[in-house]
């Protein structure tokens, strides 16, 4: 009988409040199919994962609600010698967005953004005066599934969950209202296949529970050098990667963020179905 390698998926908290189960399941079948048995591990308590031959956090959902949780699990993972894809830096280098101004410090053409330690009025007006700009968005710099993302227009207040708090400013991109936002997956480092998320009518944000909706991409030759110019900065190279992108006023793309840690891979747009994803898992074991 071929070696059937054991792998643990990490999943959400059982309060987490997004359905995952779906595309839990099409990630499983796909790690089923390349000959990997899967076993689901609750993130926030795995229990014991030494019998495993790799575990991968690709359903950590949440950790960003429970940031000192998750840094301490990467501790965990790192200390104990745990086999982990994507690997622990990557993982921890991806947690906090601030990895932002190193690719715009190696020349990657990002979302142009400005961190504030405190963000207050003050703060909030030297951030849109540099950014040149009175309509823009604010995010925490460890973030998911949009939590705590507010797009403000000129002269509103600032949120009351930000008040206070690290945030990045940046402008509101064009190009996600016109043209959505562009996520291109790689899998071993090769291309695999494209979408653009589209926001509901009068919102910015792509995500499903807010009213996204995908439909394929194809990734032309610019774009596709752009994300690999991207991922190339990361501590290692990412085994699985998604890398989300969006248009400027004159439909130059630039990085919105790299998704290494527990992406939505969009399988079934993928044109053979996760196929090169279960390859590239087993391929790290």
């Amino acid at each position: 009988m071929p070696f059937q390698p054991r792998v643990a998926i990490l999943t959400p908290a059982p309060d987490y409040d997004e359905k995952w189960q779906p595309a839990f399941a099409r990630k499983a079948a796909a790690l089923t199919a390349a000959g990997l048995v899967v076993e689901p591990r609750v993130w926030t308590d795995p229990g014991d994962l030494a019998g495993h031959d790799l575990v991968l956090p690709l359903f950590a959902w949440g950790y960003q609600r429970d940031v000192a949780g998750w840094y301490a699990l990467l501790d965990r993972l790192e200390g104990e010698g745990l086999p982990v894809v994507n690997p622990v830096p990557v993982l921890r280098w991806n947690s906090d967005k601030a990895y932002l101004s190193e690719l715009a410090a190696k020349g990657v053409a990002v979302v142009p953004t400005v961190e504030v330690a405190a963000l207050d009025d003050a703060s909030l007006a030297k951030a849109m005066a540099e950014l040149g700009t009175d309509d823009i968005v604010i995010k925490p710099a460890i973030s998911g599934g949009a939590d705590g993302t507010h797009r403000i227009a000129p002269g509103a207040p600032i949120p009351g969950d930000a008040a206070g708090r690290r945030r990045l400013v940046q402008p509101l991109m064009p190009g996600i209202l016109t043209h959505g936002e562009f996520s291109l997956f790689f899998f071993a480092g090769k291309f695999s296949h494209a979408i653009v998320k589209r926001p509901a009518s009068g919102d910015f944000r792509v995500q499903e529970q807010f009213g996204g909706r995908e439909e394929p991409w194809e990734a032309n030759d610019g774009a596709q050098a752009l994300a690999a110019a991207a991922l190339a900065a990361a501590p290692a190279a990412p085994v699985y990667a998604r890398v989300d992108m969006v248009g400027d006023a004159a439909g130059a793309l630039h990085i919105m963020e790299l998704e290494l840690i527990e992406p939505s891979l969009f399988l079934h747009h993928a044109p053979d179905k996760g196929a090169a994803f279960g390859s590239a898992v087993y391929g790290a074991i």
